[in-house]
């Protein structure tokens, strides 16, 4: 049965306004909520891209709103590695059919998550830089295939212990610089068309998250980061679920 369009428009605004004002309350959630619902209406292809670019313009606005409280010196490592996860990343995407790209970022991210939820009380303390940089190499390859950094990063926060009054502002410089650089990597290699989405898409995408994060923004100081974090891993999970479940099903299909 064929969705009609304002359906799938609708589904979109909603799928970023709330990935938006999560965001603003835990740190995270655009990619968590948005990338798998809209790899389902959109095709997984263009709905990481728009994902990618609604993430950047949405982490820029976190990044300026939360500044004082980003910890630059942990940033730096993460953020310059990233593109040693986007680069192979952006050419698996032009490797691999859309069904089995599907299967790959609900696997992705249902991995990421599980090790976040189930096994994040058992990941070791680590030091230096080198857990760093595989963490942005880890993140930058989720970002591109799956739109999804956050959980790559949670995990190395939680094992670098970094403060909770810091991490969540410093995620959104990370969100910053793996959004474009997914995005640039994909149109310079041809993986996937920014032009080739509809501009109904966007309307709809931009909207939605913009109404995110003014909600967001006042909703913040009156809920807990740790609950917006719970609730924005669990729609995660479903999202992840169907996404597989649909890679699966046209594959078998």
């Amino acid at each position: 049965m064929t969705i009609p369009v304002w359906a799938t428009l609708v589904g979109i605004a909603l799928a970023t306004f709330a990935g938006a004002s999560l965001q603003r309350i835990a740190g995270m959630g655009l990619g968590l909520i948005a990338a798998p619902a809209l790899s389902v209406m959109l095709g997984p292809v263009a709905g990481v891209l728009v994902v990618n670019v609604l993430a950047t313009v949405n982490a820029a606005a976190n990044t300026y709103a939360m500044r004082r409280a980003v910890d630059w010196r942990r940033f730096a490592p993460i953020g310059a590695s990233l593109v040693l996860g986007v680069v192979p990343g952006a050419f698996l995407i032009r490797a691999v059919s859309a069904d089995a790209l599907s299967i790959t970022v609900g696997v992705l991210l249902l991995a990421a998550l599980s090790v976040v939820t189930l096994g994040k009380r058992h990941v070791p303390n680590i030091e230096g830089t080198a857990p760093a940089i595989t963490a942005g190499a880890v993140g930058g390859f989720m970002n591109t295939l799956a739109g999804v950094a956050g959980p790559a990063i949670t995990v190395y926060a939680h094992a670098a212990r970094w403060p909770k009054e810091m991490y969540a502002a410093t995620l959104q410089p990370i969100f910053l610089v793996s959004g474009a650089l997914s995005f640039l990597v994909k149109e310079a290699t041809g993986a996937a068309d920014f032009a080739a989405v509809p501009a109904g898409v966007w309307i709809a995408g931009v909207g939605g998250m913009c109404a995110g994060i003014i909600v967001g923004r006042q909703v913040a100081p009156k809920v807990s980061p740790a609950k917006g974090y719970a609730l924005a891993l669990a729609l995660a999970v479903f999202g992840g679920v169907t996404v597989l479940v649909r890679g699966i099903a046209g594959a078998v299909l």
